[in-house]
């Protein structure tokens, strides 16, 4: 199992893979707007997807 997490700056990256351990955590199922707006594992990896509508539901979600 992989999470998000997001560091001191609000930017969000991937855990490793987590086995045992697993923190309590939140899914965050519900889509807010157009599918092209929503931020993808891809976005994540690479690193984009900041411009998103969906960036800022994970934002405010994390907060």
């Amino acid at each position: 199992m992989r999470l998000l997490q997001s560091n001191d700056g609000g930017e969000f990256s991937l855990t490793k893979d987590l086995y045992d351990n697993i923190p309590r955590y939140t899914i965050l199922s519900h889509t807010w707007g157009a599918d092209t707006e929503e931020v993808s594992f891809r976005d994540l990896i690479n690193g984009t997807g900041k411009d998103k509508a969906g960036y800022n539901k994970i934002r405010f979600c994390g907060e």
